[in-house]
């Protein structure tokens, strides 16, 4: 029972050693364009705004486009 968990343990730093030191090169990546829709604009959506302008999605390949769209709720 121990050889099996040694056994274990050992492919979970292997897989883990791979995806970790196996890095991916975005520059070969084509940038995607990406449109969030929000239906107001209110402190909720503060992180995704930080994360704009601290440059988080361009690193990962994605150009983000914030649209204020209407609420779902249907006007009398």
């Amino acid at each position: 029972m121990k050889k099996f968990i040694v056994g274990l343990i050992l492919l979970a730093l292997i897989i883990a050693g791979y995806f970790i030191f196996t890095g991916n090169d975005k520059k070969d990546e084509k940038i995607k364009k990406v449109k969030v829709g929000e239906v107001t604009h209110s402190i909720f959506y503060a992180p995704q705004y930080a994360a704009q302008a601290l440059g988080y999605f361009e690193e990962e390949g994605l150009d983000v486009d914030f649209i204020l769209t209407s609420g779902a709720v249907k006007k009398k």
